[in-house]
């Protein structure tokens, strides 16, 4: 069923209801469209599935597209996506001729004439190129760019000057050889989301069952796409020090996105590093696409764990303190918004293993500090990360671009 604004009252209270209808009577039957490159898979489709249609309540005509490519261009995106977190990449003359040709063919089935249009990421970036600007485009973000690679950078940022305005998920992403107007905005969850909502003990144990999933031992889980930044090698090394002192279970859960042509490699070398070093069944892989296993899977874990080395934000940390789970994991990117040391989880560097195994295995013995951690996690997002507050910034940013 789709949700409506009114659904999020009892959550986020009248004051916030009414400043959306508030700021949407400057905008009513505004046409907006998003562009991303995939429907499912990544916390970018997650927030468009539930924005589009809030956007709509409210008033705004909004319509979502998805950029289609070959295999060869989401190959190359991912070089992109990789360099611009630092990352090295050959940007070779065939390269840009597949990303902008696919951005071209675009034109063959989608017109573009709204009066507002909003990309996500670099994948339909140079689509700006390709159509008569009669309206804002604005750049949204959602890449990690507080050291991206200067060559590929020089190259995106002949696109970017086109744009009306970028947004970025840090203030640490904001760039000063960019000259156009930058705002930052953080992403969101939905809190009546499959993946978020409240959910019964029934479905719970069902949803346990049919996965085969025991819980017989304290569980530490890392949700995420099977990506080198993500460092899933690195947490099984975190979990063999773990293992030491407490006898628990490891999971990684991480969907294969389409746009992510290397999530099958990554699993393959993570199986084989988890069958070396651990015993078997101590660690579970999960790649099924499945929004009421995460739900599960961050209810019933007694950490999560993020060991990221980039990253744009991370929402799967949002929704772990939104259901009170505590939460240790890298002091980097947009995860110190959300993660204030000591109180709703603890940050340690990427490379500290020693660091976060000793985090880890101080909630796991002591559940009164993971319990009070957990609460005050899910105040914090509460206030600062739900998908209302989203809206409101959207709504402000067009209201913005149309005076």
């Amino acid at each position: 069923m789709r949700r409506k604004i009114e659904d999020y009252r009892f959550i986020v209270g009248d004051r916030m209801i009414a400043d959306i209808y508030r700021k949407a009577r400057r905008l009513y039957s505004k046409r907006i469209v998003h562009i991303n490159s995939t429907y499912q898979g990544g916390g970018v489709a997650e927030m468009l599935s539930s924005l589009v249609p809030l956007m709509n309540d409210a008033g705004l005509l909004t319509d979502w597209r998805i950029l289609f490519g070959n295999p060869d261009f989401f190959n190359i995106t991912k070089k992109f996506h990789n360099a611009l977190q630092g990352g090295e990449v050959n940007l070779s003359e065939i390269k840009k001729k597949i990303y902008t040709e696919t951005n071209e063919n675009f034109i063959v089935y989608n017109h573009i004439d709204q009066d507002f249009v909003i990309i996500h990421d670099p994948q339909p970036l140079p689509l700006i190129s390709f159509y008569r600007k009669r309206q804002p485009w604005i750049w949204r973000c959602h890449v990690d760019l507080s050291t991206p690679n200067q060559v590929l950078w020089d190259y995106l940022k002949g696109f970017i000057i086109k744009y009306d305005m970028a947004i970025v998920s840090n203030k640490n992403y904001l760039k000063k050889d960019l000259p156009v107007e930058q705002k930052v905005v953080y992403p969101a969850i939905d809190p009546l989301s499959p993946k978020n909502m409240e959910i019964t003990p029934a479905l719970k144990n069902k949803i346990l069952r049919k996965f085969k999933i025991p819980t017989d031992k304290p569980i530490i889980t890392q949700i995420s796409r099977f990506d080198k930044w993500k460092d899933p090698e690195g947490v099984i090394e975190v979990f063999k020090r773990v293992k030491e002192k407490v006898d628990a279970r490891l999971i990684l859960c991480g969907s294969m996105a389409a746009d992510d042509p290397e999530g099958n490699i990554i699993y393959e070398r993570v199986k084989k590093k988890a069958n070396s070093l651990i015993k078997s069944g101590d660690v579970l892989l999960i790649t099924r696409e499945s929004s009421i296993l995460i739900n599960v899977l961050q209810r019933i874990s007694s950490v999560i764990i993020q060991k990221s080395k980039k990253e744009g934000f991370g929402l799967v940390i949002t929704e772990a303190l939104w259901k009170g789970s505590p939460v240790v994991a890298s002091n980097i990117g947009g995860i110190p918004l959300q993660v204030i040391d000591g109180e709703t989880g603890f940050l340690l560097q990427p490379d500290d293993l020693d660091g976060f195994a000793e985090k880890i295995i101080l909630l796991l013995r002591d559940r009164k500090l993971a319990e009070h951690m957990g609460q005050k996690g899910k105040e914090h997002v509460r206030k600062n990360f739900l998908i209302t507050r989203l809206l409101i910034d959207y709504l402000d940013i067009i209201a913005s671009l149309q005076s």
